[in-house]
């Protein structure tokens, strides 16, 4: 029994030391394997980490370049000759006035101010103007009809344009009226603009105009609402560039001459710049159009949409107006993208824009919409017009006088009988 015993006791240690080598045996390529892994994601991880910081680090480097070229241009900017010329009817401007001053005249305060307006029962509003860093020539004038030669009436339509061709006229003759003055100036004290900035004085500003815009030997407009042409809502270019892009009225005996006809407004602007061979560049301007004027809703392929001024994007000159947009910015988006890209659509990517119904006037309660648009700096200068006093109007306009280098504008108290 003994021997039994010893046998069966060796037996059992022999199988306990084999069962255990079998497990270190499996242990020990699991042990590798799990290592193996281990390290390998570690190393995956630590590569990850170090390719972000790469990327992020060259995002920083291209953000931080993208600054430094901006900066750099604003420098020099600073320091060149710029002309900034208005043009157009007062409308509304205690609305659009603040933002041309703060985005464009402010951020660059070297630049010379140039007022071409018809004189009409909003020109009091112009007063706002005596806060200009730099006021040049300020001319505020009766309109006259204009003669609507066979030639202009062969090159212009009608169509579209809300008072025919005479409309067409004024206006043209309004943007080279600016021109005329800006070189009269030039002329006088001796010395050429680098840069001449062209824009409306119905165009509320959402964001400062950027440096990257003047771009030499090139005359940049805004991208979209070119209705067959370029749209002319606004301009900015070199002084050879410029000169060709604002002789509008003076154009009309050329293109005559080169057998067009039946054009609009902005067929016409890129008829004249392809005439003298001018390179031009569209681009996105953080700008639009506010108007009273309604329109069918929603647009169709040619309708023309109205952009709540309280849209994240550009706008590059769209019309708008202050309202409470009902409508979802994808919904908004679908629609401006039917829209047809020759003639009236918009820029509208990543859901930036919102729509109104422009179909009607504007909703009751736009003054609080606005205001909580812009903010509480430039909803001020709102309320003070509304309030503004027949006395008040005439000692602003005295300012805006005695700051001017040239002042060509109607007796003060005509223009100020119109306020209240």
């Amino acid at each position: 029994m003994k021997t039994i015993h010893k046998l069966s006791s060796q037996l059992m240690k022999r199988l306990f030391d084999l069962k255990w080598r079998s497990v270190f045996i499996l242990i020990i390529p699991i042990s590798v394997i799990l290592f193996l892994s281990i390290t390998n994601n570690q190393i995956h991880y630590f590569n990850s980490f170090n390719l972000n910081l790469k990327l992020n680090s060259l995002f920083v480097n291209q953000s931080a370049a993208h600054v430094h070229v901006n900066n750099s241009l604003s420098t020099e900017l600073k320091n060149s000759k710029i002309a900034v010329c208005l043009v157009g009817g007062a409308r509304r401007f205690e609305l659009t006035g603040p933002s041309i001053i703060e985005n464009i005249l402010e951020e660059y305060p070297n630049a010379d101010l140039f007022l071409n307006s018809p004189v009409d029962s909003n020109s009091f509003k112009f007063s706002l103007l005596k806060s200009a860093p730099k006021i040049a020539v300020i001319r505020i004038f009766k309109q006259e009809v204009m003669p609507e030669t066979d030639a202009a009436v062969r090159v212009l339509t009608a169509s579209n344009s809300p008072n025919g061709i005479q409309g067409l006229l004024q206006y043209f003759n309004l943007v080279e009226g600016c021109l005329t003055m800006i070189k009269s100036y030039q002329q006088q004290n001796n010395f050429t603009y680098n840069w001449i900035i062209r824009t409306r004085v119905d165009g509320y500003w959402s964001a400062q105009l950027e440096p990257d815009l003047f771009i030499p030997n090139h005359y940049i407009v805004p991208s979209g609402s070119s209705y067959g042409g370029l749209n002319d809502r606004f301009g900015v270019g070199d002084f050879k560039t410029s000169q060709t892009a604002l002789s509008r009225h003076s154009m009309i005996q050329e293109l005559d001459k080169s057998g067009l006809t039946k054009q609009n407004s902005e067929s016409f602007f890129k008829a004249q710049l392809g005439l003298h061979n001018i390179s031009y560049l569209t681009k996105s301007v953080p700008f639009c159009i506010v108007s009273d004027r309604m329109y069918e809703f929603p647009p169709q392929m040619f309708g023309v949409p109205v952009a709540a001024m309280s849209s994240k994007g550009p706008l590059s000159g769209v019309k708008c107006r202050p309202c409470v947009s009902r409508f979802s910015t994808k919904w908004a988006e679908e629609i401006v993208n039917r829209l047809d890209r020759g003639w009236s659509w918009a820029e509208s990517a990543n859901g930036t824009m919102q729509l109104c119904d422009g179909h009607s006037e504007w909703e009751e309660g736009w003054e609080r919409i606005f205001d909580k648009v812009v903010g509480k700096k430039l909803s001020q200068v709102r309320k003070r017009v509304s309030k503004l006093k027949f006395d008040e109007c005439v000692e602003d306009f005295e300012t805006l006088k005695r700051r001017s280098d040239v002042w060509d504008v109607i007796p003060i108290d005509e223009i100020c009988k119109h306020v209240g």
